[in-house]
């Protein structure tokens, strides 16, 4: 379970940190505050280069293969037996997407610092440059049915199953689109803005979720989906968190869904 925690919570022994913040404006400066400064001994994920392949076409941040995540995994030096603590700079959906890749991989101890980095600081020592762990050869368990692609939203939607957008009510309802050609959202879908998890402490945790799920139903499954399969993150963990059982992020999102299938709009 990926578990959302205050910095005080934290586990305090055997701990690996995941530092992945990231602009999607300027995806350079992430990676250059990390060498600057990050809590000491840990790695940098890249949203693009490490949690994402952009090779392929199935939207604008598609999943990473199981083979680049073994990869990842491996030249991070992480073990299934590492408690892991990602953080991004707070109230950002980075974090998410890697802790989510990380429970789709098999890791049995995530968690995730929601002040963000700036929180972090204050508690744990910093360093800069890059540090350097041996390689595992940790293999992986992959959940297979985490993510899911858009014939599996299909078949979800033709059973009247849950679909749940993420991104803004603005961009739902196809008034604004500022960043894919088509305006719109997925048939069938609700909206539930990923923004409205974050509080003035950082994303919540799950006992302040309570209302926000309230009209679904914890056993029946649920997909999520946003623009790229990034910000729909944080609404997958708040639903898992929750108590919901069976819960799926379409990974291609609706960056995918648009290259071949049409939309609504409700202005």
């Amino acid at each position: 379970m990926i578990i959302t925690k205050d910095v005080h919570e934290l586990p305090k022994r055997n701990t690996r940190f995941i530092d992945t913040r990231f602009d999607l404006q300027n995806p350079k400066w992430g990676e250059y505050e990390f060498q600057q400064e990050h809590i000491a001994g840990a790695v940098y994920w890249h949203l693009e280069e490490h949690l994402s392949d952009m090779s392929k076409v199935e939207g604008r941040h598609p999943a990473p293969s199981e083979e680049q995540m073994t990869r990842l995994i491996q030249t991070s030096g992480l073990q299934y037996d590492d408690q892991v603590i990602l953080y991004d700079q707070g109230n950002a959906p980075f974090a998410a997407r890697a802790a989510l890749l990380l429970l789709w991989a098999g890791f049995p101890h995530v968690s995730i610092a929601r002040e963000g980095y700036s929180r972090l600081k204050e508690v744990y020592p910093l360093e800069g440059g890059t540090p350097w762990y041996p390689k595992t050869d940790q293999q992986l368990t992959f959940n297979k049915e985490l993510l899911v692609t858009e014939q599996d939203v299909k078949n979800h939607l033709a059973t009247g199953g849950a679909v749940l957008d993420a991104r803004s009510s603005e961009r739902f309802k196809g008034n604004v689109e500022p960043i894919d050609p088509i305006a719109g959202h997925i048939p069938g879908a609700q909206n539930l803005d990923w923004e409205s998890l974050k509080t003035e402490h950082g994303l919540m945790k799950s006992s302040e979720t309570t209302g926000l799920f309230q009209q679904f139903s914890k056993e029946e499954p649920v997909i999520t989906y946003c623009g790229s399969g990034v910000t729909a993150s944080p609404l997958t963990i708040a639903l898992l968190e929750a108590g919901f059982e069976n819960v799926h992020l379409y990974a291609g999102s609706y960056s995918d869904w648009i290259r071949n299938n049409a939309v609504e709009t409700s202005k």
